[in-house]
């Protein structure tokens, strides 16, 4: 199934992401504020497309 890339999403999202799982920070069901906080030209919504996209596309990006 073809998840839609939102239009305010970079690379440098992907990779945030990518490392702030290894850092076992948050849960990444919690990590919307953490964007916000590292991506401040993102809106509360933008943040949640990012991070929904992220995580439904993680295992095509990181195959095993």
């Amino acid at each position: 199934m073809e998840v839609e890339k939102p239009e305010c999403l970079t690379g440098e999202h992907l990779l945030y992401l990518d490392r702030l799982r290894e850092s076992g920070v948050t849960n990444m069901f919690g990590a919307v504020p953490y964007i916000l906080l590292e991506f401040s030209d993102l809106s509360e919504q933008q943040a949640k497309q990012v991070l929904i996209y992220w995580m439904r596309t993680f295992s095509d990006r990181h195959p095993r």
